[in-house]
């Protein structure tokens, strides 16, 4: 069953819609999609628009449209296409049998194109495309009309006629919308409509040898599959003249309107899909999926949730206004669902030995509760005995008075065991401490002191009997500046630091069942999950989803 996408109560596009429902001028209906281009994978940015066009097309009980803006062969391939509908399912979106693609509608966008230049509001054009970007002028200046603007509307019909046969070679004809050389709005200035391209597509071959650019085939698209309302980021405003002169100009089975909500903008992070290329072809990341990446893929990999990331888009809410997003907000959204969801569990991952003299040769079950605030999530049994690790982090040689962990001569409660005290520190030759001895009160089971006396600490540790070594991949923000693209070298901001690997980090036995994908908490660590690709029950893999809280607050300061 489909979660339910919400969208936010400040949402100007739904008021939009609301008053056209209220107008009647959509027929009753709403009818919203989701265009991608197949020439990357999904990132965060994307998912604010599938949660904004699914949500909407719920909330009015209309429909949802997937399709495919692929108007570039060059740069698309089937592998993009395959990930952006695992991506779009997994968030929760369901387009039901409403998967299409431009390229289904290659010959009706050419026949579009024919009634164009028969209305004499197209022309092919031999201008390459130095000479199209000379000839359109700029902000303070009208372009000039290309010497071929009027050409006879026969030739003009002839010549589409050959590009569309494979006549020509890349770039020696475009075909161009006939509007306006002196508008105000560069987009207008007789836009490039076709070009040729001699190269395979993924799903029509070597059928075709021209192709649709982005703005001419994408209204049109809407209007073939009745979209009412074309929702797309802030951009495409300055584009919107061109979407509506093509449908105004041809006899389409529907008339949608396209209405721009802002981006979104994330920090210590880059959205830009060439740049997101740059850092995988690169070897920057492992891959798409990496989980250091802003993509869908690689946030799943890291342990994000769908419905995580539902609310932080609902969270951010939409708006006409380009605003920066601090992650902490992305954090948080899944930090507030893994809390309500996540087993607890101890994992220690830079351990140090600790052996409890006074403690018998065997071994104790002892109960823990799976989650402290939810009974219903029951509990389970975790072993003890004589020897355990503990964080070494959690151990202080030379420790101050408000240090409220292990510590020579200091007593420490043990999370669901018993109040242990430090004795003795062993270290090897180097000076690096290599062992713990410890005496525990075999009358504190459960962690309370029968006498009263109060301690302050309480540390996690896992029993080296059944304890299970694992992976631990630690993950942190993908660049040091808030705003990498600002930089004259953005990728001068990549964080080095951004992936950690331990290696002899100890979990408890009953993460032996774990399976890829499935979320903890390592208590007092932050939340972690089994790896969807590494993580074996030979071989366990965990990545560290986020942390217990927000620990970038002190570096921004």
């Amino acid at each position: 069953m489909t979660d339910t996408i919400n969208t936010s109560s400040s949402n100007f596009i739904r008021r939009i819609i609301e008053d056209d429902l209220a107008s009647n001028s959509t027929g009753g209906k709403v009818h919203t999609r989701f265009p991608p281009e197949p020439n990357g994978y999904l990132h965060i940015g994307h998912a604010k628009s599938i949660c904004i066009n699914y949500g909407l097309a719920q909330e009015f009980n209309g429909s949802f449209n997937l399709r495919f803006d692929d108007t570039n062969p060059e740069k698309e391939e089937v592998e993009y296409v395959e990930s952006i509908i695992e991506d779009v399912r997994w968030l929760g979106a369901n387009w039901k049998s409403r998967m299409f693609f431009a390229s289904d509608y290659f010959e009706q966008l050419y026949q579009y194109a024919v009634e164009l230049i028969r209305q004499d509001k197209a022309y092919v054009d031999e201008l390459n495309a130095e000479k199209i970007r000379e000839y359109r002028g700029n902000l303070t200046e009208p372009g000039r009309n290309s010497p071929w603007r009027n050409r006879d509307v026969a030739e003009s019909l002839a010549l589409f006629a050959r590009m569309k046969q494979g006549d020509f070679e890349d770039g020696q004809y475009v075909l161009r919308a006939k509007i306006d050389m002196a508008s105000p709005n560069l987009n207008m200035r007789d836009p490039v409509i076709y070009r040729i391209r001699n190269a395979v597509h993924h799903r029509t071959g070597d059928s075709w040898k021209i192709y649709p650019m982005y703005d001419y085939a994408h209204c049109l698209s809407d209007a073939i599959e009745h979209i009412t309302h074309s929702i797309c980021t802030l951009e495409f405003e300055d584009h919107r003249p061109l979407y509506d002169w093509v449908l105004d100009n041809l006899q389409t089975p529907s008339r949608p309107h396209q209405y721009e909500f802002a981006r979104l903008n994330l920090d210590y992070t880059v959205l830009s899909k060439r740049k997101l290329i740059e850092l995988v072809k690169e070897s920057f990341v492992s891959g798409w999926n990496d989980p250091r990446m802003p993509t869908l893929s690689g946030l799943r990999r890291r342990g994000y949730t769908p419905s995580s990331i539902r609310n932080f888009c609902d969270v951010i809410g939409v708006t006409k206004n380009d605003t920066r997003i601090d992650p902490v907000i992305l954090e948080n959204a899944l930090r507030d669902d893994l809390g309500e969801t996540a087993q607890r569990v101890m994992a220690v991952l830079n351990p140090v030995k600790v052996v409890i003299e006074n403690y018998p040769d065997t071994t104790e079950q002892l109960e823990a509760q799976n989650h402290p605030q939810k009974p219903e999530m029951g509990t389970r049994m975790i072993p003890f005995g004589k020897v355990i690790y503990i964080e070494r982090d959690d151990f202080m040689e030379d420790a101050p008075k408000n240090f409220y962990r292990l510590a020579p001569g200091r007593e420490v409660r043990l999370r669901y065991a018993y109040l242990i005290t430090c004795k003795e520190v062993i270290k090897n030759a180097q000076g690096d401490i290599v062992e713990l001895h410890c005496t525990y009160d075999p009358a504190t089971r459960g962690g309370n002191a029968p006498d009263g006396r109060k301690v302050k600490g309480t540390i996690h540790w896992v029993a080296q009997v059944g304890a299970i070594e694992a992976e631990i991949r630690l993950y942190d923000r993908l660049f040091t500046a808030p705003i990498p693209e600002k930089l004259d070298d953005w990728k001068s901001a990549f964080n080095q630091d951004s992936s950690q690997i331990l290696h002899t980090a100890m979990l408890e036995p009953s993460l032996a069942q774990a399976k890829p994908g499935a979320a903890y908490q390592f208590e007092r660590l932050g939340y972690f999950s089994a790896d969807l690709l590494d993580h074996t029950s030979n071989r366990p893999v965990f990545n560290r989803s986020v942390t217990m809280k927000d620990t970038w607050a002190k570096v921004s300061k």
